[in-house]
């Protein structure tokens, strides 16, 4: 796992180059390497900053040049194995054993068309000198980052935004759109970027830039038509193995030439990988978090340690646990920083803080269980949109009384918050909407009157085309299962946008690699071959998985109440960032530029303090985004830490 970096045609390209590669240095603290070469009338540079995992020698080093190919690359190849034995039947000599020089050679025989042959997770940069052509290109699931610029007939790209940020000087220009689709999700969609002249290379794709300044674009993988097969699959009545997709999905994904380690929250997704790895690596670390017990008990979070605790002594798996009681007012602009985009998500903090703890061991690869909710429907909002469905059938006049009845129910006292009052305001807040506005509404921050109430006025046009881009994502589907809908629209969103994105920066930011076996694109397919009835059933998410995973763990486990990745955010807000956020609504960056209106801040700040209504997440947003936004207009990017 590494950091990409490089310019094609751009001015003081070197000197550019080398900043980038430079701000990519905690990607990569095992190696740097530079390229240069003529490119039509101009030069391309290409940067590497190496995190060695696989071929620790020299011989693994990067940018790679080999016959006139140079690539840079960052990423993990787990069938290298058979690709490398079908390069080598066909007369290829491989000088070292890394994927790096598997993909190169791959290129050199297919072109493009190696592409949908490589499964992992990648992105990379790959010039030709013959024909002076540069090719971008981002793995099937948008797993690794790229971000690119283009100005002109130039272009820069990198593995991070706040490095173009740094290259350019801070002469990037904040795109507002991309902020308000922020505030509605708490992340920044994969297709739109915080920057108006940057954007990220879309997932499955690759770009071609040639000497002429012709730009060619083109795609070797869509989810949409996995997807669509799938139905097809299941229609045929084929049952997907699932159990020896995932296990040898976890095999292939052990690869490694340092020590790997778990993930291991004590829930299905995680326990099921740490079992089948364990089972590969007998002995293998795991790694799993606590909270202060006062905090906990006020966000009356389960006790997932002791099912990690379960696991790892049936498994015999090294067990590190790690208390998470941070000052957050340190954190939150740090994590600002490696976040490079405004990401509301407090389980980054966890990510970062676990996988620091892991290098500080000596260990530079984790397996993650990220994904599987997603592909499976695993998270609370799949089955309360199948109940909303069976709610909108009761009597209007008893669901109006129930929703008053709930709406006076406070959601926290001085002491302590009630969950169960939590969940029921968020249900009955979509419960009567139709099926795309309803699942928008089941996992985003506000409902469009909300966000209009929030905002400049002036950004209304701005708010329908993001709520327009939700709807044409969600509805571009062929799928006439429901709960399938539900999946492929986190997939296209949820997945890439949000967890895959806060899992490689905060991972990347303590230079440590996480992989993330159900994001594979065998368990993709697989996971769309299974019909929604058969992923919830009952009131049972992810149950096929379930189904799947009994054959290596015990079913207390397996069927246990669902945990969260996440932190304790109510107790955060109410104790250690109650200053902050009233400095925040009062006299922010925000405020004062009018962006967010500071009345509205206010009722929800009130709101939140009083009980009335969780705005728990939303308030730890607009910390991030001020911190955000203050380094962006600062002059200097998204790199500048911003202190209140």
């Amino acid at each position: 796992m590494c950091g990409i970096a490089g310019t094609y045609r751009w001015p003081d390209g070197k000197v550019v180059t080398d900043r980038l590669t430079d701000t990519l240095a905690h990607r990569g603290p095992d190696g740097a390497g530079r390229y240069s070469h003529p490119a039509g009338d101009g030069e391309v540079h290409l940067g590497h900053r190496r995190l060695a995992i696989i071929d620790l020698s020299d011989t693994g080093a990067q940018p790679m040049l080999s016959g006139g190919l140079v690539l840079t690359y960052n990423g993990e190849l787990y069938n290298a194995p058979e690709l490398r034995a079908e390069l080598v039947a066909a007369g290829v000599c491989f000088r070292g054993t890394s994927d790096t020089e598997v993909v190169l050679e791959a290129w050199r025989r297919w072109g493009t068309g190696c592409l949908p042959r490589l499964r992992g997770m990648f992105a990379f940069g790959i010039f030709d000198e013959r024909t002076g052509e540069l090719v971008l290109v981002r793995d099937q699931l948008g797993i690794k980052p790229l971000f690119l610029l283009r100005r002109g007939e130039g272009l820069a790209f990198a593995s991070e935004l706040k490095a173009l940020a740094v290259a350019t000087g801070g002469s990037l220009q904040v795109d507002h759109a991309a902020l308000v689709a922020s505030l509605l999700y708490y992340w920044v969609p994969d297709s739109r970027c915080a920057f108006r002249e940057a954007e990220k290379l879309p997932p499955g794709s690759w770009l071609r830039c040639r000497p002429d300044g012709r730009v060619e674009r083109g795609r070797f993988w869509n989810l949409k038509d996995v997807a669509t097969e799938g139905q097809e699959r299941a229609r045929s009545g084929e049952r997907p193995d699932l159990a020896a997709v995932v296990g040898e999905s976890t095999r292939r994904h052990l690869l490694s030439d340092v020590p790997v380690a778990t993930f291991l929250s004590g829930g299905l997704d995680s326990s099921y990988l740490t079992a089948l790895a364990a089972r590969d690596r007998p002995g293998i670390s795991a790694y799993t978090i606590g909270f202060r017990a006062e905090d906990a008990r006020f966000e009356a979070m389960p006790d997932d340690l002791r099912y990690a605790r379960q696991v790892a002594g049936r498994f015999g798996v090294d067990l590190h646990e790690i208390e998470i009681a941070p000052n957050v007012l340190d954190l939150l602009p740090q994590m600002t920083y490696h976040l490079d985009e405004p990401i509301g998500d407090p389980a980054a903090i966890n990510t970062f803080l676990i996988c620091s703890a892991a290098r500080d061991a000596g260990v530079k690869v984790m397996l993650s269980g990220m994904g599987a909710d997603e592909l499976f429907a695993g998270y609370r909002k799949h089955l309360a949109n199948l109940i909303a469905l069976r709610y909108q059938r009761v009597p209007r006049p008893l669901r109006r009384g129930l929703s008053r009845a709930v709406d006076r129910l406070p959601v926290a006292t001085a002491r302590r918050g009630y969950r169960s009052v939590r969940f029921a305001k968020r249900f009955l807040s979509f419960a009567d909407l139709p099926e795309e506005t309803a699942f928008r509404r089941s996992y985003t921050m506000y409902d469009q009157d909300e966000l209009l109430a929030l905002l400049d006025p002036d950004l209304a046009g701005t708010v329908a085309d993001v709520l327009t881009e939700h709807a044409d994502i969600y509805q571009d589907n062929d799928l006439d299962d429901f709960v399938n809908r539900m999946c492929l629209g986190d997939a296209r969103m949820f997945l890439p946008g949000l967890n895959l994105t806060y899992t490689d920066r905060s991972s990347m930011a303590a230079s440590t690699e996480v992989r993330v076996p159900y994001v594979d694109v065998e368990v993709v397919r697989a996971a769309f071959a299974v019909p929604g009835d058969r992923k919830i059933v009952g009131r049972q998410g992810k149950a096929v998985l379930k189904e799947a995973a009994t054959s290596v763990l015990p079913r207390e486990i397996v069927y246990r109440p669902k945990g969260l990745f996440s932190a304790p955010l109510r107790a955060w807000m109410s104790r250690d960032l109650a200053p902050l956020v009233r400095e925040v609504v009062h006299d922010g960056v925000l405020v004062n530029s009018g962006f967010l209106r500071r009345d509205a801040l206010a009722r929800m700040v009130a709101e939140d303090a009083a009980g009335q209504r969780d705005f728990s997440k939303h308030l730890w947003h607009v910390l991030t985004l001020e911190y955000w936004y203050r380094g962006a207009t600062s002059g200097s990017g998204p790199s500048a830490r911003a202190s209140v």
